[in-house]
């Protein structure tokens, strides 16, 4: 599994934390950045890291700013893009189950680093459910190929 991370000014501690954890858990990751305490701002990170997903250049990606809000709307705005925030573990098994996310996004200042390594490790070891779930996807697929 290949997985992009992208963080601003306020997840770049958390994102380096991550990078460390997914390294231990033999997944390839490719950081790309803001990685320094600068203000800057998020979109410039998560879009690309979402659009890097969608193009199938990597299997997942993982986005964290302060909140984890502005990365998601960032990369929620990506065609093909299902992001999720998530601040606990059994929301990030559902994410993957029920709703087959492929962008998480979580936020450094409402997450300790040990809460967030575990809902890494559950988001990535979470398999899509399929089934009713991928009719609701579908629907969702559907609208967006309608959209500009």
């Amino acid at each position: 599994m290949k997985v992009v991370l992208a963080s601003d000014h306020g997840g770049f501690e958390l994102a380096s934390e991550i990078e460390a954890f997914l390294k231990e858990l033999d997944i390839e990751v490719d950081n790309i950045g803001c990685g320094c305490p600068d203000s800057v701002d998020y979109s410039d990170y998560g879009i690309p890291a979402a659009e890097k997903v969608a193009e199938g250049k990597y299997d997942r990606g993982i986005v964290i700013c302060g909140t984890g809000i502005g990365m998601s709307i960032a990369a929620n705005k990506v065609r093909g893009i299902r992001c999720a925030l998530v601040h606990d573990v059994y929301t990030a098994r559902v994410t993957r189950e029920h709703n087959d996310s492929n962008v998480l996004a979580m936020g450094a200042r409402v997450i300790g680093v040990d809460l967030a390594k575990e809902i890494v490790k559950t988001w990535i070891g979470g398999q899509f459910e399929g089934g009713r779930h991928a009719r609701r996807i579908g629907k969702v697929t559907e609208y967006e190929s309608k959209s500009n």
